[in-house]
């Protein structure tokens, strides 16, 4: 099992809490193949933000597992950089994911992810997808 850490991204949370068979989930898979997991804070907020009471005492308890990750000036440098890009190109994508995929390029993190269109665009952002079969 790798040791390293992957940032997971809310799609990838939501698509867990969502399945009745866990074991179909993208995070089940992940998590044969890697012992440690973090997220954005941005991704806490979305996750809590959206959720009922019942939901955020599941959401908290799991928060409280993994490392979540703040959005600090080297996270914030990045997606200034990334920002900047994607407008040149015109590619621009929704302001959490921007900041998400910042705060894992900044902390050098895979980002898994199942909105690997808008997260793609972000150069050198190394990503972990579900395969389509």
């Amino acid at each position: 099992m790798a040791n390293e850490v992957i940032c997971l991204d809310s799609s990838i949370l939501i698509d867990y809490f969502r399945k009745s068979k866990k074991e179909n989930s993208f995070f089940f898979e992940l998590s044969n193949r890697y012992s440690s997991f973090a997220v954005s804070v941005i991704t806490e907020f979305e996750i809590l933000s959206g959720s009922n009471q019942k939901q955020k005492d599941f959401w908290n308890q799991f928060f409280h597992q993994i490392l979540v990750i703040p959005f600090d000036h080297k996270s914030n440098k990045e997606a200034i950089k990334i920002f900047h890009d994607l407008k040149r190109q015109r590619k621009l994508i929704d302001l959490p994911d921007l900041f998400i995929g910042a705060t894992a390029k900044a902390h050098n993190l895979k980002l898994a992810t199942l909105n690997e269109k808008d997260f793609s665009r972000i150069s050198g952002l190394e990503i972990l997808s579900k395969k389509k079969k």
